[in-house]
């Protein structure tokens, strides 16, 4: 299989490129089961990519001759901790370390500038004295499929950012997703406030690790994430900001 797609600009995790669960989403949704999708540079924004087959049977993302993502199947297990309520994770985004002082202030994710209806707005804090964090998420309509469902790249999209925030435990450091496995399990609806929450994972040198996961109202866990963020040189930061 072979098709050109475009990340648009609304989609951005830096000013000047695509969010990285969004852009891991685009190949992920053409996996079937989970998926583990990696990104090489960052994924250009209202470009056309084409995306290939490669000679093992995963999937390749590409702007000319430059690889930007990479992704296939993966064996997939997390261990999910029970989500938390929809009143405490209202209560813990009162704790989320970046109304203030955001390093990408307009990303699609977590971006406290982007206007309700725009940006997904999910700003994590910490539920209680544990690991944990969580927040509230109401899909916008523009967001969701004919079916009412939420888009699978937009799905990936809340799988992302709030894995950050867990993986670095309160020191808010400069970083880029690197790598992002996850799995849809079932429908994610749109017509209701879900529950978003992640905890961290470990860390190795510049690799920080955290997993993310998406419950209804109910509590039920829709879809999951590990994700892998690699922290930024000052030189490095920058230039993503810039």
């Amino acid at each position: 299989m072979s098709c050109t797609v475009t990340i648009p600009g609304r989609f951005n995790g830096p000013p000047n490129s695509g969010n990285g669960g969004f852009s891991c989403g685009v190949l992920a949704r053409l996996v079937q089961g989970p998926a583990r999708v990696r990104l090489h540079v960052p994924p250009p924004l209202d470009a056309p990519l084409q995306i290939a087959r490669d000679e093992h049977g995963g999937l390749e993302m590409r702007q000319g001759d430059t690889l930007v993502g990479s992704g296939g199947p993966v064996d997939y297990a997390l261990d999910i901790p029970p989500a938390p309520s929809l009143a405490e994770a209202e209560a813990a985004m009162a704790g989320f370390p970046c109304y203030d002082d955001h390093m990408f202030p307009t990303c699609f994710v977590c971006g406290p500038a982007r206007a309700a209806g725009d940006g997904l707005r999910l700003f994590p804090g910490p539920v209680g004295d544990g690991p944990l964090m969580a927040c509230v998420w109401r899909p916008a309509a523009d967001l969701l499929d004919d079916s009412g469902a939420v888009r699978a790249e937009v799905v990936w999209s809340a799988l992302d950012c709030p894995g950050y925030f867990a993986a670095m435990q309160g020191v808010v450091r400069p970083a880029v997703l690197g790598q992002l496995e996850g799995e849809v399990l079932h429908r994610v609806p749109g017509d209701q406030a879900l529950v978003v929450y992640s905890w961290p994972l470990g860390a190795d040198g510049r690799k920080f690790y955290g997993a993310t996961a998406i419950a209804g109202a109910d509590r039920q866990v829709l879809a999951s994430s590990r994700s892998t963020w690699i922290e930024l040189r000052a030189a490095q930061a920058g230039e993503r900001a810039g």
